[in-house]
């Protein structure tokens, strides 16, 4: 019966519609989606004004989003449901680097580029040099790794956030580590940043007295055959904000000194002035741990 339900009639109601979902998953999905959604319902009985002031919300949300800025990652961000997906999905793979937030801004494609490459040409600061390896849980390398990068420059912008400033692509590479899965490439020590806070997000913010920064960082994103695919940071050790991420996505096994390198020798051989800023990583990858079922498939098509 599906007329005169009440606030526990109408769950249960709502649940029983999805009994014929052919996908397991999904149906699964949407049968905890629905009990806890009408849960927090009922917990905060909101008038219809908060009700849509709450749909408001979400609307102006979609709308930020476009090609370049994705409004969704963001408040998903700032709530720590991003970092909690990543936290539960790492439990698979605790002998492998750390996961984190993959962030709203890769939403272009990384320009591809030989190792040792500058990929901040047009940023100001000191050059500084990343590196580090690529290995397995075994400690072996992975050659031909797959590292795509981006950060921001030293004032804290993207590229995609300074049209007519930066060029897109500034900031940004696509490397292959060699035969010992080693890479290395030079940028600029990158700043610590307020995501943006000119959309509902940063209304959010305000309206909760939290502030919006995120401590200096570089992004990475690791891929090779046969290994499970990781999306991690390096942190600059001692940058603000470091134990307050607005997006609480601070580990600290990714913490990393950025440091003066002095030894002439090793500036020549990758091709800066000495003494140069170095930050080193090694980033443990783990082996695929099962292909994506198809019923994963079909929940990610569904809310795609």
């Amino acid at each position: 019966m599906t007329t005169d339900l009440g606030p526990e009639t109408l769950t249960a109601a709502v649940i029983d519609s999805f009994r014929n979902t052919p996908d397991p998953r999904l149906k699964a999905v949407l049968e905890s989606l629905t009990r806890h959604l009408h849960g927090f319902v009922r917990e905060v009985s909101p008038s219809i004004e908060e009700w849509e002031a709450a749909i408001n919300f979400l609307t102006a949300t979609g709308q930020k989003c476009d090609d370049v800025r994705q409004e969704f990652i963001l408040l998903s961000d700032v709530l720590g449901v991003s970092m909690l997906v990543e936290t539960i999905n790492d439990e698979e793979t605790p002998d492998a680097t750390d996961s984190t937030v993959l962030g709203p801004f890769h939403m272009v494609e990384s320009p591809e580029r030989t190792l040792g490459e500058n990929i901040s040409a047009e940023s100001e600061g000191d050059v500084c040099l990343v590196r580090g390896r690529i290995v397995s849980v075994t400690g072996e390398p992975v050659p031909g790794a797959r590292i795509d990068v981006w950060q921001a420059n030293t004032k804290g912008f993207y590229d995609v956030q300074q049209p007519g400033i930066q060029s897109i692509g500034n900031g940004r590479g696509l490397f292959t580590a060699d035969e010992n899965g080693e890479f290395f490439f030079r940028s600029v020590v990158p700043s610590y940043y307020p995501i943006p806070t000119d959309g509902p997000v940063g209304a959010l913010l305000e309206a909760t007295s939290r502030h919006p920064y995120r401590p200096a960082h570089i992004h990475f994103i690791v891929a090779a055959p046969g290994f499970k695919e990781l999306t991690t940071h390096i942190f600059v050790g001692g940058s603000e904000y470091i134990d307050s991420d607005a997006v609480f996505a601070v580990k600290q096994s990714l913490v990393k000194p950025f440091v003066f390198n002095t030894d002439p020798q090793e500036a020549a051989l990758f091709g800066v002035a000495s003494p140069f800023v170095e930050g080193t990583i090694d980033i443990v990858l783990h082996p695929e741990i099962h292909p994506h079922t198809p019923s994963h498939e079909t929940t990610k098509e569904i809310v795609r």
